[in-house]
């Protein structure tokens, strides 16, 4: 079997300047659990956080609640169909929406070709939905396109209406108040489907602190948060230059201000990033799902082989929600319920 490769979020581009780009911060540990070095593998942030995140059994199948995955990819890093499918199960995922690739473009917001496939060899619209048309019980699929490529509007829209559930995941290196984008979230209107946007400083959806006149301009269209910048914007205090923020977390930044202001704006838990906002500071984490109950849906976004063990990112922010959700209830609305009522699932 070979050996997990990076997730997407760690495989993606990060500018080193303004014209070049630098591998993304691996995770590694100060003797603070949870504060992240670049100086350490992701196998090693995994291994470390494991004691952290889980009280108890490791392995999610060992409870019997349904759960539903909002994030997830095929081929991702080379991951074969026969491996995810074992992975979900594995997790305890009764329900999982697959995420595909736009079209493979070089240009300015593909970044020459890098982020083609979500920069993690993650395949396109068709294969997205025959994989889950052949198994309708416990597969979804999304729609998505090079957010500025001109057929964007019209691929997209294709695919939504052969049963696509929802526009993204929107990673492309675009500003995410630009008309292009506009353009998808008039589509999504509509269509009546939400968008799911990864959040990124200077490499994908520029300028978060701008998502607000999106979220006023489109009231009716649900848009889902994720990524980087969007969960290191948890904090008041945050650095947008830092992806992988450590320490205590400072109440009211803008992840926190669109979650409470604005009835569109979701979030999505998912990838190293999700995990990380998770495991800074556990007293805020469980104050913060305490307010957002019911906007907070559960992605795992791991591109991981077995579904369990120390390598299995997703297997871990599952049971870090169990964990530190303040009441059995906000944990279900998490793993499930908000997701199930979301989607109309």
């Amino acid at each position: 079997m070979p050996t997990p490769r990076d997730p997407k979020e760690a495989r993606s581009p990060k500018p080193a300047n303004a014209s070049g780009f630098a591998p993304a911060p691996s995770f590694a540990f100060t003797p603070s659990p949870f504060a992240i070095r670049n100086s350490c593998s992701r196998r090693e942030f995994l291994g470390l956080i494991a004691s952290a995140a889980i009280a108890g059994p490791l392995v999610a199948e060992d409870a019997p609640e349904p759960i539903i995955d909002i994030h997830q990819h095929l081929n991702y890093s080379g991951r074969t169909d026969e491996q995810f499918i074992a992975h979900q199960k594995a997790m305890g995922v009764t329900m999982t929406i697959l995420l595909p690739a736009g079209r493979v473009l070089d240009v300015a917001s593909t970044h020459s070709g890098k982020s083609n496939g979500l920069a993690a060899q993650i395949s396109g619209n068709a294969e997205a939905e025959a994989f889950a048309k052949a198994r309708p019980q416990s597969f979804r699929f999304f729609a998505n396109e090079v957010t500025d490529h001109a057929e964007a509007r019209t691929t997209i829209g294709a695919f939504l209406k052969r049963g696509a559930i929802g526009i993204g995941e929107q990673k492309f290196g675009v500003d995410c108040d630009s008309a292009e984008f506009r353009g998808l979230c008039e589509l999504a209107e509509e269509h009546s489907v939400p968008i799911l946007c990864h959040f990124q400083h200077a490499t994908y959806n520029h300028h978060f602190e701008r998502f607000d006149k999106v979220l006023e301009k489109f009231p009716k269209v649900r848009f889902i948060g994720h990524a980087q910048t969007m969960w290191a914007h948890i904090d008041a205090k945050c650095d947008p230059k830092v992806l992988y923020p450590t320490g205590k977390v400072t109440p009211g930044g803008l992840t926190d201000r669109y979650l409470r202001d604005y009835p569109n704006f979701f979030a999505d838990m998912s990838a190293g990033s999700g995990l990380n906002a998770l495991l800074r500071d556990e007293d805020h984490t469980r104050a913060f799902l305490e307010r957002h109950r019911d906007k907070i849906l559960f992605g795992s976004d791991c591109n991981d082989v077995l579904g369990r063990g120390p390598g299995c990112q997703g297997t871990q922010t599952i049971a870090a929600i169990r964990r530190l959700a303040p009441s059995k209830a906000i944990e279900r609305n998490i793993l499930f319920a908000n997701s199930k009522k979301f989607f109309g699932l």
